[in-house]
Order: C-alpha cells, then sequence, then structure tokens
C-alpha cells in the first residue's frame, strides 16, 4: 500500500444585532443658571461591528502579530493507524525541527526510542502541501498554492500581506476578504463564524472559525486540506486546528485531521502535536543547506 502523507491545510443563517437608544427626556427646560435651559441630548445608538467586519476584525488581530519571529524550533509528534485498527509504526513518529521563518527551510531529526536521533533531514513544513503541516506560526489565512509543489526546492516564499484599512461601520477592517460569513454564534468565551469561500473553494479553505470575543485573538479553525497519496490521488480532509498564545502571538498546539471522500486506507485519522515551541534569537547557517550536514555531524542538534 502506497505511503499516505498529509499536509495542512461554515450553515446558513443571519447574525442580528439590536441597537438600543436611551434618550434623555425632561418635561420642561431646566435652569442650570439664569435665562440659559438645558438643552435636550438623545444619545447616539451604540454600533456594533456586522459578520463581515467580525471576521475581518479577527483576521486583522491575527495578522497583527506577523511577521513571525526569524527562527522557530518545536517538537512534532504525529500519529495514526492502519487502517485495521493498529498502530501505524511507520507514520507515527516524533521530530525535533528548526525553521527558517523566511523560507520555511527547516533541520528536522527523527527521535526514536530511548535516546537514539535519526539522521538530519532537510524539510519546508506547510499546509496544503505532500508533507507534514506546519510551522506552529504558520499563516492560517493563507490561501493554499495553486497546485502542490514539486519538491523541496520548488517552493518561492509568499510575501507577508499588508495591511490596508477601511472603515466598516464604526469599526476598521482589512478589506473585502475571500469569504461570506453564513453564520455567526456566541460559545461561551468563543464567537463561532461559520464561513463559505466566495471562489477558489480549493486554495481558500477555511470554514469554522473561533476566536475569543473579547479579544479577537484566533483559537481554532477548521480547515479543508489534501491527503496525497504517493504516485496515486488525493482525498480531501478535515483539519481541526487549536491555537494556543505563546509570548503574545498565537501558535498551533494541535491538529487533527480526518480524511473523506471515501478513503479507507492506513490514516484516515490523524492527529499532530506541537509542543516544545521556541523563538530562538539565531541558529546557524548550516542548519537551512542540507549540502553541509555531513560536515557537521558531530554537531547534530539534540
Amino acid at each position: 500500500m502506497a505511503s499516505a502523507r498529509f499536509p495542512f491545510l461554515m450553515s446558513a443563517g443571519t447574525f442580528a444585532v439590536a441597537v438600543c437608544a436611551i434618550v434623555a427626556l425632561s418635561p420642561s427646560p431646566v435652569a442650570s443658571a439664569p435665562g440659559k435651559p438645558v438643552a435636550l441630548h438623545t444619545a447616539a445608538p451604540s454600533a456594533q461591528p456586522s459578520p463581515e467586519a467580525l471576521l475581518q476584525l479577527i483576521r486583522n488581530q491575527f495578522r497583527s502579530h506577523r511577521p513571525p519571529p526569524p527562527f522557530v524550533s518545536y517538537t512534532i509528534i504525529r500519529k495514526q493507524q492502519t487502517a485495521l485498527g493498529y498502530p501505524d509504526e511507520l507514520e507515527s513518529y516524533t521530530e525535533h525541527v528548526w525553521v527558517r521563518s523566511t523560507d520555511r527551510a527547516a533541520l528536522a531529526v527523527r527521535v526514536y526510542r530511548d535516546d537514539y536521533r535519526g539522521d538530519m533531514t532537510f524539510e519546508r513544513p506547510a499546509f496544503n502541501e505532500p508533507r507534514d503541516p506546519g510551522p506552529p506560526t504558520a499563516d492560517l489565512f493563507e490561501r493554499a498554492p495553486v497546485k502542490p509543489h514539486n519538491g523541496l526546492n520548488d517552493y518561492i516564499p509568499t510575501p507577508e500581506p499588508v495591511q490596508t484599512l477601511q472603515t466598516l461601520a464604526t469599526v476598521k477592517a482589512t478589506g473585502e476578504t475571500a469569504y461570506k460569513v453564513v453564520n455567526v454564534a456566541i460559545e461561551g468565551p468563543l464567537l463561532h463564524l461559520s464561513v463559505v469561500p466566495f471562489r477558489d473553494v480549493e486554495r481558500n479553505r477555511l470554514r469554522e472559525i473561533y476566536a475569543d470575543k473579547k479579544t479577537y485573538e484566533l483559537r481554532r479553525v477548521v480547515a479543508t486540506d489534501r491527503l496525497y497519496i504517493d504516485g496515486g490521488p488525493s482525498y480531501g480532509v478535515i483539519f481541526t486546528v487549536d491555537l494556543q498564545m505563546l509570548q503574545g502571538r498565537p501558535v498551533v498546539t494541535r491538529i487533527h485531521g480526518v480524511v473523506g471522500d471515501g478513503y479507507d486506507g492506513d490514516g484516515q485519522v490523524v492527529d499532530y502535536w506541537f509542543n516544545d515551541i521556541r523563538f530562538p534569537a539565531t541558529l546557524p547557517d548550516w542548519y537551512f543547506d542540507p549540502r553541509d550536514y555531513t560536515a557537521h555531524l558531530a554537531e547534530k542538534p539534540l
């Protein structure tokens, strides 16, 4: 059976806002000073964000933390089962990863039992690509590539988005997004937005968005992805991505994936955990050039 590798990567309704106007009335003018009556005032309605403005506020808040730190290191734990329900040892593993954010070049070292570490390998963690998703600082609002990249060197970094603000009602938010908000709900401390893409369903992958209702910080997304079979077809995947705040910025901490489109092979359900996330101030240049690995075997990071 071909080896399966995963990359990463809302019900129609309305959101009504009740506006209360408090009107200060007096039966007759009351003098504050001889010959000077007090003017009557009506309080202005308190405008609330529309569903579309809410989405843009969430997106703006997420992207206010970008660009990410120059370097990110983390441990990724991947677990899945075979089609028969047994642990899939080949595709369940732990890796230490060091990433350069500008081009997502990464050094990875597989962790085995006891103290043994595997060889140094070059990777480019990415969502919607035929490899493991990541890094935990990835832009979850970024569109998927038009087509998967052919190899680890076939990669052109996507420039960080430039924020341009416009006024929507009484809030400022980035202009037109790729999604239509079809439902908004308040679930405890979270805002839950269900969205559908205006276009490019395969590339605009978000379907459900959860954010803190006070700060608009992103807490969870449900997104589409693809499972790529080596030498075979690809299948649609639904990823549930959880985030937490680390040093004042949102990072991915867990991904739960379920493969659809009738897939019944190994790894129909897969889970990733991102642990020990750190932002090193600097890392050696050779970490990101696989041609230098053999010259630094004695310096392999643990």
